[in-house]
């Protein structure tokens, strides 16, 4: 099935359910960064769209426990950065209709938190087709040691995802089910 097509059904799909029911185990991202012994404490989150797998709670977790949290904004040329956001401060929305930090203040995250449409087995995704996560985390790992962390519900798994020369395979991958 073409990336295209994954994306339609997936998005259909998720409509369709009942995602209260879903929440992302917590508990596996904290199992992940003591497995990795990450030195950081930056997190890029993303302020959940479309029916994505909801972070906000997941932020809030971690702001608790002293992690500077970051949210990403749209630059021209299909890029992004991510920037200061604190989850009592105000957001502006961008031309996709996506809430953005206000923040000038650029992070460069030590975790990233990554959405996702579809998945497989080798952490493979499928995002929007923007290719806005490829070219960060591209761009970042240059910059720093990052770990890419993907969310998704466990019904966007899929047998095999195609993959080019500019996707980019995640370290890991949560669901609401214990990974």
């Amino acid at each position: 099935m073409k990336k295209s097509q994954l994306r339609k059904k997936i998005f259909k799909y998720r409509q369709t359910k009942n995602l209260n029911s879903y929440n992302i185990n917590f508990k596996s991202i904290t199992k992940i960064l003591k497995k990795t012994r990450l030195n950081g404490k930056i997190l890029g989150g993303y302020y959940p769209y479309n029916y994505e797998a909801d972070t906000m709670n997941i932020l809030e977790k971690f702001e608790k426990q002293n992690y500077i949290i970051s949210l990403p904004k749209i630059k021209k040329n299909s890029q992004m950065d991510f920037f200061n956001w604190s989850t009592n401060e105000p957001m502006k929305i961008n031309k996709y209709g996506i809430p953005e930090p206000i923040s000038n203040l650029i992070k460069y995250p030590d975790i990233l938190l990554v959405p996702i449409v579809a998945f497989d087995k080798d952490l493979n995704r499928i995002g929007y087709g923007g290719g806005f996560y490829d070219r960060y985390i591209k761009k970042i790992k240059k910059i720093k040691k990052v770990i890419t962390i993907g969310l998704a519900y466990s019904f966007q798994k899929v047998k095999k995802i195609s993959v080019n020369k500019y996707d980019v395979k995640l370290d890991y991958i949560v669901t609401e089910r214990e990974n």
